[in-house]
């Protein structure tokens, strides 16, 4: 083969090859398209199955805008790299929707009409830039029918309920309709008539709250089913609860519904219903419980104990002159004893409790206890008489003994359920016997058709205004200034469990910032060791100014202003001594250097060396397979 026909055969060589690149490329282009791989280590990217129900149940498209001042933070570089997770988490929410998301990315430029959109949707522009510009960094959405639904900013802060967040906006714009709330209470938390004070009564703060939300239908205490429109059962305080209203609730459970249910071994609030103090009674506080459901359940409720804590014990009035008593039934509970991944408690830092029982699962449960609210490791259970006639709070802690358990103040229940009512619905009285069943009337349900949504708290007073809201009076107006956070964690549970199912489980995620773990630990080691040598020269010196002052005690000659000789000598010793142990110093944190350098040194090789040359050993190990098969 001669000189010109193997250049021929090199330069068709090189175009077939541009060629087949081309193809490949417009091929992969064609084909993968939308292929991703999650290579993080907590799979940050990957949309949780909870997430991806909810976005394949969306019937008619959603728009989102999301808007970001790029501009204004070129000089924030943590804000711009959250920025990107939450773009690309939306583009994974985007893809994961089959066509029912429509994304818009907006930057609102200062004085432009983008900047006004964002303004008309509400959202919240904070100042961060080095010259004080608006900063937007938020969500908004609207459906169909033109409803809408924001996030003001996102929060760097609850980077780990972001998939939470953005999944909440959409479920809300793709189930408008506000979430009905049946509430069946064994104290009326509503307006009402007070016939001991012959006033009317204002509804608790809470439940003011709850009907700005949402739409709050008060339910009859005794009723025997609970209609299908309603979304979530909110169950307080229910005392001496009849058969047939046991049964609507066993049944409303089992076939679906969601529930927040407050129970308590001693509720403070209803202690007016047990006897009247004017008429020379005295009030005492009621329990309540559901024992034959939680039986049932596998729950065991503690209702005739309360929980007191030496930790989170609250400080009371003890009377006029009198210094304020710590009361071990009455406890704050802290962000400490409140599960930091759970949407319901995330983020809150105090919430009040009043004689609040515990909650445990029984030993052969199917049921899990997720626990929201916990005591310290300073508690121990009282019997829930002792609360009634005590003169004296602060003598609980005389002889306080903690068990040194953490005991279970409010939480999930998650698992399958079983009915309270495997015999049949009970019989009213005076029902007949050999009555037809009421037509249309649905069939008993005696396991639960799904995994549970509930959410149980062992205390009623939580929900009383006393323990979270001080309020006042203004020109006709009731103010609120809260001082514990009662009310947002009651808010957040409705709020979470009129989700969807798929909602409700998505829990938090881990956070976009990864921390430097292993440099942290070069960096505590030379610490540690820079301590210790610097300890050491700190000893020596109290050591020669201790022998310093030995010398010039033992002196008694006419020149004891001057320093002798041996003096100067272990002055001039603990010099040179200082002079190498701040060497020392030196290096350790030479050290250090060293070591990070190397270990980033190592990092660059292995990600741009290493990597590079393994794949390309597995491509050829690959072809050189395939060509043993075909061969």
């Amino acid at each position: 083969m001669t000189t010109l026909q193997q250049r021929k055969l090199g330069l068709s060589s090189l175009v077939l090859l541009g060629l087949i690149f081309v193809a490949a490329v417009m091929a992969a282009n064609t084909l993968l398209v939308g292929l991703r791989i999650d290579l993080t280590e907590n799979k940050l990217y990957t949309v949780s199955p909870g997430t991806i129900a909810l976005l394949e149940s969306i019937e008619e498209p959603i728009n989102l805008y999301y808007f970001f001042s790029d501009g204004e933070t070129a000089d924030i570089p943590f804000l711009r790299g959250y920025a990107t997770r939450v773009q690309e988490t939306l583009e994974e929410f985007v893809s994961a929707a089959e066509g029912q998301l429509n994304l818009q990315v907006i930057d609102p430029v200062p004085f432009s009409e983008d900047e006004d959109r964002a303004v008309q949707f509400g959202l919240e522009p904070i100042s961060l830039g080095t010259l004080g510009d608006a900063i937007y960094f938020g969500l908004a959405g609207t459906n169909s029918v033109g409803e809408e639904d924001v996030i003001g900013f996102f929060q760097p802060n609850k980077e780990n309920f972001l998939e939470y967040d953005l999944a909440k906006l959409i479920y809300n714009l793709s189930n408008p309709d506000k979430t009905v709330i049946g509430l069946l209470s064994g104290v009326n938390m509503t307006a009402g008539f007070d016939p001991q004070t012959q006033q009317m009564t204002e509804p608790w703060m809470i439940t003011t709250q709850a009907r700005q939300l949402f739409e709050v239908r008060v339910l009859t205490p005794s009723l025997t089913i609970i209609e299908e429109d309603i979304d979530l059962l909110w169950l307080v305080h229910p005392k001496a609860m009849d058969e047939q209203t046991t049964y609507a609730v066993d049944q409303f459970v089992l076939r679906g519904g969601r529930a927040l249910i407050f129970v308590d071994p001693l509720a403070e609030i209803d202690s007016a219903s047990a006897g009247n103090p004017a008429m020379g009674g005295f009030p005492v506080p009621s329990s309540s419980n559901l024992d034959q459901l939680f039986q049932a359940w596998g729950v065991v409720f503690s209702a005739g104990e309360v929980v007191t804590d030496n930790v989170y014990a609250l400080s009371i009035n003890a009377g006029l002159g009198q210094r304020p008593v710590r009361h071990p039934g009455l406890i704050g509970i802290q962000s400490t004893s409140m599960d930091a991944e759970d949407v319901v408690t995330s983020g809150l830092s105090s919430i009040n409790l009043g004689m609040v029982g515990h909650f445990t699962a029984q030993e052969d449960a199917e049921i899990e206890l997720v626990p929201l609210l916990t005591s310290s490791a300073e508690s121990a259970t009282v019997a829930a008489q002792t609360f009634q006639f005590l003169p004296d709070p602060g003598s609980l802690l005389d002889n306080f003994s903690p068990t040194g358990e953490t005991y279970i103040l409010a939480a999930r229940v998650q698992g399958p359920l079983r009915t309270a009512f495997p015999g049949g619905a009970p019989e009213a009285e005076g029902a007949d016997e050999a009555a037809e069943p009421v037509p249309g009337s649905a069939p008993q349900h005696l396991n639960s058709t799904d995994t549970a949504n509930l959410i149980l708290v062992g205390d009623v007073d939580i929900l009383s205004d006393r323990l979270w809201v001080q309020m006042q009076s203004f020109l006709g107006q009731r103010l609120a200034t809260t001082f514990a956070n009662n009310g947002d964690f009651v808010i957040n549970a409705l709020d979470n469990l009129s989700g969807s199912a798929a909602l409700i489980g998505i829990r938090s995620r881990a956070t976009f910032s990864r921390p430097f773990t292993t440099v942290d630990g070069l960096r505590r080691a030379a610490d540690a060791r820079f301590r210790q040598t610097e300890q050491r020269l700190q000893a020596e010196l109290n050591e020669t100014e201790q022998k310093l002052g030995e010398l010039q005690t033992a002196r008694d000659d006419e020149t004891s202003l001057l320093m002798s000789s041996e003096q100067r000598v272990e002055i001039q010793r603990f010099l040179d001594e200082q002079v190498r142990i701040r060497q020392e110093l030196r290096a350790v944190q030479l050290d250090l250097n060293r070591s990070i350098d190397q270990l980033g040194t190592t990092l660059k090789v292995i990600n741009i060396g290493l990597v590079p040359v393994l794949l390309t050993v597995l491509a050829l190990a690959m072809v050189a397979l395939r060509r043993r098969r075909a061969g």
